[in-house]
C-alpha cells in the first residue's frame, strides 16, 4: 500500500511537472525557428525587408542568414533606416551595409515600394517587421505594397511571423474608406488583433490588393502563442515607442496624435504623457517637450511647460482585462480643456492630424463635443465592427 501511495504522488508529481514544462515552453517568432525555413532558401536569391526588430535571439536576421551563406542579394529599409540609423521622417538613402557588403534600397524616400527591376534579380522575399497591432501604425501598408511588387513581378513573399503585443484587442471604429490615407488604408478597426501573418492572409483574402490580386505566400508562424498572451517586445518597434508600457497604451492614446495636445514626444517617454500649457491650474502634473534627435525634431508646445496626465505608471493590465479601447482619457480632457475649440484644429499644428483621419470615423469629432457616453459612441461603431470580428475568424493562424 506504501509503494502504491509513493507511485502515485511520483507520477503527481511527473504530471504537475510536465504540465508547468507546457507552460513555460518560451514563444518563438517565426525568424527563431531557423530550420523550418532555411533548406527553403537554399539555392534562391533571397531579398529581405528589415529593421532593427528583425532578429533571432539577439542577432539581426540579415547577419545570422549572411553567416548561413544564405545569398542575400539586397535588403529593402524601412523608415528609420534597415539599422535604424536615421532619424523618425527622414528621407532613407539607398546604401551599401557596412557589415555584409550588401545592397539596401531604401523604400522611405524617393519609392515606397519595390520596382520590377529591383526584384529582377531576387527568387523570393523575405517579410521579418515587427507590428503593434494598430492601424495606423505603417507597416502593414508597407506589407501590402510589398505584397503587389511581388504579384507584379511573380515572386514568392516568406514571412516570418512576430506575436502581436496588443493581439487581444480587435476594438474601435472600422475605417470609413472616405478618410483613407497613408495612416489607415483598408476596411479594419483601429486596434485589428492580427499578426502579420494573418493580415497578409486577409489582405489575400478580401482582395486588398491591386486589382484584387493574390500574392503567393508562406508563412513561418509563431510558435507556442496565442492572441491573449503578454509579449514583450525585445526591441522597440520605433523610437516612439520605446517602452512597453507605450506600446500597450498606444491603442488608446495614438488618437491623442490629432488633439492639441502634446502627447510625449520630445520627451524620453512619449505616449505615456499628455498635456498643454492651456491645461496649468488644472492638472498639477507637468513636463516640458524638448527637441530631441532622432525622436521628434519639433514637437508641439516645445520647451513649454505642459501640464495633464501621466500614465507611465498606469496598470495596462486594466485594458487586458476590459478587451478595449480607453476613451475615458480623450473624453476627459477634452473636458477639462478652457479653450475647446482649439482640441480638434489641426490647422494649429503641422504636428496634428485630422481627427476623421486618425479614427477613421466622421462621428467621433461631434461625439466628443456634444459629451455622448462611452456607450453612445461604442454603438456607433456597429454593425462594422461586429462584422470585422467575424471576417477576422477565417484568417487567424493562433487562437
Amino acid at each position: 500500500m506504501r509503494l502504491l501511495l509513493i507511485i502515485c504522488l511520483i507520477a503527481l508529481s511527473v504530471t504537475s511537472l510536465q504540465s508547468q514544462t507546457v507552460k513555460k515552453k518560451p514563444i518563438l517568432t517565426g525568424a527563431d525557428q531557423v530550420n523550418k525555413y532555411l533548406p527553403y532558401l537554399r539555392g534562391k536569391r533571397v531579398a529581405i525587408m528589415a529593421n532593427p526588430t528583425s532578429i533571432i535571439g539577439k542577432k539581426h536576421l540579415v547577419d545570422s542568414l549572411h553567416a548561413l551563406d544564405v545569398n542575400i542579394v539586397k535588403v529593402f529599409g524601412p523608415e528609420h533606416g534597415f539599422r535604424g540609423n536615421v532619424g523618425a521622417g527622414v528621407e532613407v538613402k539607398d546604401e551599401t551595409d557596412a557589415a555584409t557588403g550588401i545592397p539596401i534600397i531604401s523604400l522611405y524616400g524617393a519609392k515606397n515600394k519595390p520596382s520590377k527591376q529591383d526584384l529582377a534579380d531576387v527568387d523570393i522575399l523575405i517579410y521579418d517587421l515587427q507590428d503593434v497591432g494598430v492601424r495606423f501604425y505603417t507597416n502593414i501598408n508597407a506589407l501590402v505594397r510589398l505584397m503587389d511588387a511581388c504579384y507584379e513581378s511573380g515572386k514568392e513573399m516568406l514571412i516570418l511571423d512576430r506575436p502581436n503585443p496588443n493581439g487581444y484587442l480587435v476594438d474601435g471604429p472600422v475605417l470609413d474608406m472616405k478618410y483613407r490615407s497613408g495612416i489607415g488604408m483598408f476596411p479594419i478597426p483601429m486596434s485589428h488583433g492580427l499578426t502579420v501573418g494573418e493580415f497578409a492572409r486577409m489582405a489575400n483574402g478580401e482582395g486588398w490588393l491591386t486589382n484584387k490580386a493574390t500574392c503567393k505566400i508562406k508563412v513561418i508562424p509563431v510558435a507556442n502563442y496565442n492572441h491573449d498572451m503578454e509579449y514583450v517586445l525585445p526591441v522597440k518597434p520605433s523610437p516612439n515607442l520605446n517602452t512597453q508600457q507605450s506600446i500597450m497604451l498606444y491603442p488608446s492614446v495614438c488618437m491623442f496624435e490629432a488633439t492639441y495636445l502634446n502627447h510625449g514626444r520630445g520627451t524620453l517617454f512619449p505616449f505615456t504623457v499628455f498635456g498643454s500649457p492651456e491645461l496649468k491650474g488644472i492638472y498639477e502634473f507637468s513636463y516640458t517637450p524638448t527637441s530631441i534627435k532622432g525622436m521628434s525634431a519639433t514637437p508641439l508646445f516645445m520647451d513649454q511647460v505642459c501640464y495633464g496626465i501621466d500614465l507611465r505608471k498606469y496598470d495596462v493590465n486594466l485594458l487586458r482585462k476590459s478587451k478595449k479601447i480607453n476613451l475615458q482619457w480623450i473624453m476627459e480632457l477634452y473636458k477639462a480643456h478652457p479653450h475647446k475649440e482649439k482640441f480638434f484644429d489641426s490647422k494649429l499644428s503641422r504636428e496634428m492630424n485630422s481627427i476623421e483621419i486618425q479614427i477613421g470615423s466622421g462621428l467621433f469629432r461631434q461625439q466628443i463635443i456634444d459629451g455622448k457616453s462611452e456607450e453612445e459612441i461604442r454603438a456607433s461603431w456597429e454593425p462594422g465592427l461586429s462584422q470585422y470580428k467575424v471576417m477576422r475568424k477565417k484568417y487567424l493562424l493562433y487562437p
